[in-house]
């Protein structure tokens, strides 16, 4: 995940912060952040929000043109409550895990209804809003308002893993400690929380990634804990779930909705074609024999589909 971080002042004064830890990484930060358009000033709360809702599991060079796409399209939370719903999921093309498409669609609809079309701008509504999590609250808190707010992403939460807790990847789940520590490095005043929190999540991104992080290039290399004892092996490694995306359920769902995308808008599919069409995920010797079926109830549970004749047929809803 991504965020808006505007570059000012940096101030040291820190809470539990290492002083001279804030000065290095923000600066690296300004050197080295990347040129990404939702960064850009004049951005608005609710294309941020975008942004951040679109780069969950997603790779950011995805992201960008459909990220532009959609801003083009509708730059603010009115545009997108009255789009047409399949118009929304084919724009959101190739992101994957379409729901969050109907989950931002919600969204919209709720600050246009019970907000005026205006984001809101503290933590407890934001957090009331169709699809926003502690995660993405944080996010827009601090990277569209500048404001001291905990934003802790995959990226940050490797960073500090290493750097402060010696380990070589975070455990799992996020637990209650993790996020403690992560609220006691957050600089005091908001301005320099902010730059803090979207240079980590840079730096997570850029240089302490997942695997084979360029250490030498860190700017927090000098003190960082796991580096210090030496590198050591991931040790959660047994407890984490691993799966392909060939022969999943996910690209099931993923190929009926490539054909309905394609479709001419209301006209409906042979609920064969999409059946047909799910099946190649199947996994060569090893087809799932219910698959097709499973991925094409699920997506139509889940309202991303739709059927005018009890199945004979589906579209976009």
């Amino acid at each position: 995940m991504d965020g808006q971080g505007p570059v000012g002042t940096v101030s040291t004064a820190g809470r539990g912060s290492d002083d001279a830890a804030v000065s290095q990484i923000v600066s690296w930060y300004r050197l080295h952040a990347r040129d990404l358009p939702w960064r850009r000033p004049g951005t608005s709360p609710w294309a941020i929000l975008v942004s951040e809702v679109m780069s969950q599991q997603t790779p950011v060079a995805r992201v960008i043109p459909a990220w532009e796409d959609w801003q083009r399209r509708w730059p603010g939370p009115a545009d997108l409550a009255a789009a047409p719903t399949a118009d929304v999921l084919r724009a959101w093309g190739r992101l994957g895990y379409p729901r969050r498409a109907l989950r931002l669609k919600e969204c919209a609809a709720v600050v246009v209804a019970e907000h005026d079309g205006v984001l809101p701008a503290e933590r407890e509504p934001l957090l009331a809003l169709p699809g926003v999590g502690e995660y993405t609250a944080g996010a827009v808190l601090a990277f569209a308002h500048g404001r001291r707010a905990l934003a802790l992403d995959t990226n940050v939460r490797r960073v500090l893993a290493r750097a402060v807790g010696g380990q070589a990847l975070p455990a799992p789940h996020l637990g209650r400690a993790e996020r403690e520590r992560a609220e006691s490095l957050l600089p005091d005043d908001d301005a320099t929380a902010a730059q803090w929190s979207v240079a980590v999540m840079e730096l997570g991104a850029l240089v302490c990634v997942a695997r084979e992080p360029d250490c030498g290039a860190c700017p927090w290399r000098r003190r960082c804990a796991w580096l210090a004892v030496g590198r050591p092996a991931d040790e959660h490694a047994g407890r984490r779930r691993t799966q392909a995306w060939a022969g999943t359920d996910r690209q099931a769902r993923g190929l009926i909705m490539t054909v309905l995308r394609k479709a001419d808008d209301g006209r409906g599919v042979l609920a064969e074609a999409l059946l047909a069409a799910a099946a190649g995920a199947a996994k060569r010797g090893d087809a799932d024999p219910g698959q097709p079926a499973r991925a094409l109830a699920g997506l139509l549970a889940d309202g991303l589909i739709a059927t005018d004749d009890a199945g004979t047929t589906y579209r976009l809803p």
